[in-house]
């Protein structure tokens, strides 16, 4: 939970977080100076919660880094665009990356960040495959927890809503060579949303092995953008099929990796007869969603069926489709949270995805218990 509000000098710093000690091969260096604070002079007024991130708060974080002087003081100031050199090297090369996470505010009126350290790790893992620089994690998530402290009258009320935060990281080389950047940015803004989905209900997913969405050795368990733009031309063709999104396939024998931009749940009655919730390993060309690893957490406390990550397979799905041995498939992920499947167009067929009924279906469950703990509702430790 954070704080309560706060009141805060035009340019004010504030204290300094010592450093982590996060294992690294790596040594992460830390923001070199105290955070500063820049208020913007009139706050915006705020909209309406409509398409997902199209708003944005008041504030962004801004950290400079470059090879000689290391990381520059971080500094909040009034939101605006950014200036870059024609040459920079993101704009040309895609050195970049990205997160996601969210700030909910609870019945209390409290602010809480979900499991924001697992972020933090990926966005680590990620800048070191893009060769820009480490950071100290907690560093940085103290500065993230003063920008939503700042701008905390824009998260909203509603049930249904959160404030999307997105730390950005990029390289700004000023040069058309071909190298690791010796300049770079992190930035951080924020924006209230509420659905990601406009439509409500259960998706529609187009299949094709012809287009893939990541492969071994590649970056398919980075969050980078590279990753999404590239996959904008089968997502135009998968609604031309009528669907919503892509069901991402990998390899000869169709492996399922992941549904639009969202981890991928199949609970079925297995090969053996067993009940089991399974969604495919890690294995370099799926993106380690933090929803994904805590419903993997969360359904085996539970107890109830097995939970396992496993290779799934098209002709496998297909199979326990004719058998009547699926129950539920789903997508998970931050800006989503938790979302079901109901068709799946393959190989020139509809393929229907059963869902129980409302009030017993696992989806509902898992949104449930997930929003207890986002809000605050229930204790536990995955809410910082």
């Amino acid at each position: 939970p954070f704080p309560p509000h706060r009141r805060y000098s035009s340019s004010a710093p504030c204290p300094h977080v010592a450093k982590s000690g996060n294992e690294s091969h790596l040594e992460p260096q830390s923001f070199n100076t105290d955070l500063v604070i820049q208020l913007a002079s009139t706050p915006n007024p705020k909209p309406d919660v409509s398409t997902f991130g199209s708003t944005f708060t008041d504030h962004m974080l801004t950290i400079e880094w470059s090879a000689t002087e290391g990381w520059q003081a971080p500094l909040i100031k009034p939101f605006g665009n950014l200036s870059l050199h024609p040459a920079c090297s993101s704009l040309h090369y895609g050195i970049q990356l990205f997160e996601g996470l969210k700030a909910y505010r609870g019945d209390d009126n409290q602010l809480r960040l979900f499991r924001p350290m697992l972020n933090m790790n990926r966005m680590s893992k990620s800048a070191k495959r893009a060769c820009l620089p480490v950071f100290d994690q907690s560093e940085l998530l103290e500065c993230i927890r003063r920008l939503v402290e700042i701008d905390q009258d824009w998260v909203p009320t509603t049930d249904e809503s959160s404030l999307y935060i997105r730390p950005t990281f990029i390289g700004t080389e000023l040069s058309l060579g071909v190298k690791k950047p010796a300049h770079a940015l992190l930035y951080v803004i924020l924006s209230p949303v509420g659905a990601y989905f406009s439509v409500a209900g259960a998706l529609s997913l187009w299949a094709d092995p012809k287009y893939t969405r990541a492969w071994r050795g590649g970056t398919g368990d980075c969050k980078m953008g590279g990753n999404y733009g590239c996959s904008l031309y089968a997502q135009y063709e998968a609604e031309d099929y009528g669907c919503q999104q892509v069901l991402w396939l990998y390899g000869e024998d169709h492996q399922i990796t992941e549904a639009g931009t969202m981890n991928i749940f199949l609970h079925w009655i297995n090969e053996e007869g067993e009940e089991e919730l399974a969604t495919p390993p890690l294995d370099g060309i799926i993106l380690p969603g933090v929803t994904r690893q805590s419903i993997l957490e969360l359904t085996g406390k539970w107890g109830e069926f097995k939970v396992k990550e496993r290779y799934l397979t098209m002709s496998q799905l297909c199979s326990a489709l004719k058998q009547q041995r699926v129950k539920e498939v789903f997508g998970s992920g931050t800006a989503c949270m938790v979302c079901p499947i109901g068709h799946i167009v393959y190989q020139g067929e509809s393929l229907h995805i059963p869902c129980q009924d409302n009030n017993s279906q696992l989806t509902s469950r898992i949104v449930k218990e997930l929003k207890d703990i986002q809000v605050g509702g229930c204790t536990n430790t995955h809410a910082h």
